[in-house]
């Protein structure tokens, strides 16, 4: 999950530039974390421990109250009892990444990534775009290919990923639903060298480019790793709450190839 931590802080300074390059500074004085990562923890301290997820969204959300949250969410975590929101919001996929990690078939993936998402996010469309991206991530991490990744994710969720990045970027703007940005991420991902080439994929594009780059990161981590240089950084952006969580996380679901 420190793939998508690593894509949140670095995409934070360029959600409302539109930079339409893969030149940029990767961290800047300015980064910081979201909402995107402050969720991310809750879910996989949620994993961790057993305990109820809801009720730890709506804990960190009074511990991070400023991070970013849209606005239904801020609606729904601070009311004491609350039903989801029928939400197709990019949310459902930026907070995922530790379910692809933490499980140990796709069917169970896909079960788990669909209930963790429906208490907040049950529209279909952003159950969707977590079991998506959940299982994009598995699939990297069990050694699937790209090809068999690109076919599995445009035959089970009808996305298209056939485009490539310089097909998309022209025209691409601000998208916070799942079917406008859980397509492209994968497409970054797919198109990118590297871990540091798919980050720099995601932001390229413009738009929600801390979402972006988030979800482009966890499916990336788990393909190709991410480098000590990048997760050591990302790390140093976090306090030691969200610190100690990822830490423990990535130390018994992902360790290889991180930190």
């Amino acid at each position: 999950m420190i793939g998508a931590i690593a894509g949140d802080i670095i995409g934070s300074v360029y959600e409302s530039e539109g930079i339409k390059s893969k030149q940029f500074d990767l961290f800047s004085p300015d980064c910081c974390f979201t909402d995107d990562t402050v969720l991310t923890v809750a879910l996989a301290e949620s994993i961790l421990t057993g305990n109820d997820y809801a009720s730890l969204m709506r804990a960190y959300y009074r511990r991070y109250p400023d991070a970013g949250y849209g606005g239904l969410f801020h609606g729904w975590a601070r009311a004491l009892e609350s039903q989801p929101y029928n939400s197709w919001g990019n949310g459902a996929a930026m907070r995922i990444s530790s379910v692809g990690f933490a499980f140990d078939t796709l069917d169970e993936v896909l079960v788990r990534a669909a209930g963790y998402t429906a208490v907040t996010h049950n529209h279909l469309e952003g159950i969707k775009g977590a079991q998506a991206t959940a299982a994009a991530i598995f699939l990297a991490r069990t050694g699937t290919t790209k090809a068999d990744i690109k076919q599995y994710t445009a035959e089970t969720f009808h996305y298209d990923v056939g485009r490539s990045v310089d097909e998309i970027r022209p025209a691409y703007r601000f998208n916070e639903s799942c079917q406008g940005t859980v397509p492209e991420a994968i497409v970054c991902f797919l198109e990118s060298t590297d871990f540091e080439d798919a980050i720099r994929n995601a932001i390229s594009l413009g738009g929600d480019s801390d979402t972006l780059a988030c979800i482009t990161g966890g499916i990336a981590q788990a393909f190709y790793g991410v480098p000590p240089a990048i997760a050591d950084r990302a790390m140093s952006f976090l306090d030691q709450d969200l610190r100690g969580v990822t830490a423990r996380f990535t130390s018994r679901y992902c360790t290889a190839g991180t930190l």
